[in-house]
């Protein structure tokens, strides 16, 4: 019988053949987005020391935001590079976590830029 791969099940394959080769280091730490139906999360991570120095998500201040359009990406991805910049983090590695590079990851991606994280 032919068994056909659930959605995560190839998101997640996807995702750990991106991270054998991406790491964060000290110096470039890594920017990982994971998005779910109803929120987005985004964390600056420093993979050399295993600790997440930033993150932002839509479920933040009471989960008030919808996180489920690309407005809210937009919003998380200015909000997370602002707090990495006020840790005097500018220059990051890109995690789209296995998720393709449109649509909320891509808001996301380029409103951080946009607020001067450099990837």
């Amino acid at each position: 019988m032919i068994h056909k791969a659930e959605k995560q099940e190839v998101r997640s394959r996807v995702h750990r053949r991106i991270r054998r080769r991406l790491r964060g280091t000290a110096e470039r730490p890594r920017l990982a987005v994971f998005r779910s139906v109803a929120h987005i999360y985004a964390q600056v991570i420093d993979d050399a020391g295993g600790k997440t120095l930033v993150s932002a998500s839509s479920v933040d201040k009471g989960g008030k935001m919808n996180g489920g359009n690309v407005a809210a990406a937009k919003a998380i991805g200015k909000l997370v590079a602002e707090r990495a910049k006020e840790k005097g983090i500018v220059k990051v590695v890109f995690d789209r976590g296995g998720f393709e590079y449109h649509g909320r990851v891509k808001a996301l991606a380029d409103a951080a830029r946009a607020a001067g994280l450099e990837f």
